[in-house]
This record gives C-alpha cells, structure tokens and sequence, in this order.
C-alpha cells in the first residue's frame, strides 16, 4: 500500500478533531510520516512535518507562545504559515535563513474536523450538506485509531449483509439474512452508491434513535462513497426522523488506519430522555457500541483488502464494495 501513497497524498484526510487543538500542538501520523499541528495567532491551523528545520527535532514536544510553535530543542519559533521568526542563539541583526521556515501542508477545517492534504489537492473535501441546514444539528465523536487497513474499512462501510451478524449485540436480526437486489447510482452529495430498506431491532436506544414505533420496524437508508475512503449513509425512520452517519478513515500505515464519524439529526437532539440524559447522549453510545462490534471484527482481518477482482469471492450484495475496489484501484494506478 506504500505504493499508493504517493497518490493517496492528493487528497483530503480527517486528521483530528478541531477540539483536539484547543489544549495546544497536536501531532499526527498519516502515511507514515508524522505531522504536527498548531493554532497560529490569527486563528488559522499550521500543518507541517513534525521535525524542526534545524536539527529535526519534534516540534510537537514544544510550546505554544501566543499562536507561535517553540522547538523544545534550541528555541527556534514558528509563526503563521510556519514562518521561522526567532532563533535565540544568532546575534542581533544577523537574517534568519530562508530555509529556516517550515513548509506547511493544505489544511482545511470542516464538519468538525481538521482535513490535511499533504500533496496538491485533486479534489474538494467529501461534501456534507446537512451541515448548512439550519434543520439537523450536528454531533462529533472523537479521532480513533485502529490496526485495520484503510480498504478493509471502507469495504465494512458499504456492506449491509453483516448486519445481522456483527451488530446482533446492537440493532442486528439475525434472522434478517437477506439483502434484496442492489442498484448501484449517484446519491446526493455526489456520493455513489445504493438505496435500501432494512429491518432492524427497535429496542432501548434504537427507540429512542428512530423516535419511536413498534419494537422491530423498517427504515430506508442510502449508503455511498466518495474516493478515497468516506461513506454517507442516510436513515429515514417511519417516524419522520432523519439520521445522516458521515464515516472516514485516514492510513497512518499499511494496517493501521485513523477513524472517526460524524452524526447529522433533524430533531432536537437535546431533548432529555431521564435526568441528566439526552437524545444526543444516547444516540452516540450506541454508535459507539456499533462502532465497536465493527472494530472488534476487523481488527481480526489482516493486511489491505485485495483489489483484484477474483482474488475474493463477491456476491450479489458486495456490489458497492467491488465498485469501490474497481474506482479505488484505478485512482492509486493512476
């Protein structure tokens, strides 16, 4: 997957949190490389290779000084644009090199999230328009890492057909097995992928999820993608009530992967169901704990997922995942 790197750079990747950067520097890795991250004093997040231009050291070990980076090693500070604007051991008047500056990365903060590209970006951001309307409230959830590859993560991303397997702790029917015929097509948001309906326990938190109704009850979701690794799928309840679920995962390496999802709702997530409790709490524990049963699962598979078409045996319900595999193959051969 190493390969794939080089292409994989020119696009976005959630990296962190916007929370994250709200008690200091951050550092993160991404294709194996490591990057460190600051607010500077205009209010604008840096984004630069996580090694001091004069002797390498981390600068995420050092010290934010009104919006600027000070290296724990010799001093050096870092400003806006990662600009070298000190070295403390050069005499007065002496030009501080050129080289001395940082080279920052694109860097963007949406949904969120802080996005980083570390090439030239081919693309824009996944778009989410349930972010502008005034009718859904968002909710974050933060970064996780997990030691499964990227492609395995986005194959789960697009597969329904676990369901009652995996999820048989949270919402699955194990008894709900089949999944009817998938039409593949272009989805809002410029996602690509499939409409379906789906049976699912409506119990405890599900309830109160859905808004309500019977205790097993049908909702019509849609599941896509964009390149390279995103997924948006939208859950339409009986009850009137509109979920969208944004998931992205980021390779730090071959196997290892940055994790995290975002939830859009169209009621007032702020409603208490008891003391103390909110729709918005409940909701989010049981992402979480679906989350989970996916990582659990996962983190047992080894390597990147086999791009090859025949290497896996596909049926009829992994035909958004091939299609995935067949744009995702040709974009790193690119």
């Amino acid at each position: 997957m190493a390969d794939s790197f080089d292409v994989l750079g020119d696009y976005w990747h959630a990296v962190a949190t916007s929370a994250s950067l709200e008690s200091g520097v951050f550092s993160v890795r991404l294709m194996q490389k490591d990057y460190v991250l600051w607010r500077s004093s205009d209010a604008q997040i840096v984004a630069a290779l996580d090694s001091c231009t004069h002797r390498q050291a981390p600068l995420s070990k050092g010290t934010l000084e009104n919006g600027c980076l000070r290296c724990p090693y010799h001093g050096w500070l870092f400003g806006n644009e990662g600009h070298c604007l000190e070295v403390p051991s050069a005499s007065e008047g002496l030009p501080i090199p050129p080289k001395a500056n940082l080279s920052p990365f694109f860097v963007e903060e949406k949904y969120g999230l802080i996005w980083m590209c570390p090439g030239k970006p081919r693309t824009s951001i996944p778009e989410v328009s349930a972010d502008s309307d005034e009718s859904f409230t968002r909710i974050n959830t933060d970064m996780q890492i997990w030691n499964v590859d990227s492609t395995r993560m986005i194959d789960n991303m697009l597969d329904i057909s676990h369901f009652p397997y995996t999820h048989r702790g949270t919402f699955g029917i194990e008894q709900e097995t089949v999944v009817p015929k998938i039409k593949l097509e272009q989805l809002d948001d410029n996602y690509y992928g499939y409409g379906y309906e789906v049976k699912i326990n409506n119990v405890g938190s599900t309830k109160i999820m859905s808004g309500g109704g019977s205790d097993v009850i049908k909702l019509f979701m849609t599941t896509g993608f964009t390149l390279p690794f995103s997924v948006l799928s939208t859950m339409s309840y009986e009850t009137g009530v509109e979920q969208k679920l944004f998931m992205t995962a980021a390779p730090i390496e071959e196997g290892r992967s940055i994790y995290t999802f975002v939830l859009w709702r169209n009621d007032d997530v702020e409603t208490l169901v008891e003391p103390g409790r909110t729709i918005a709490n409940e909701v989010l524990e049981l992402e979480l704990a679906v989350v989970l049963e996916d990582q659990m699962m996962l983190e047992k598979l080894q390597g990147q997922l086999p791009l090859k078409r025949g290497e896996l045996v596909d049926v009829q319900s992994d035909k958004p995942s091939l299609e995935w595999r067949r744009r995702y193959k040709e974009l790193v051969s690119s």
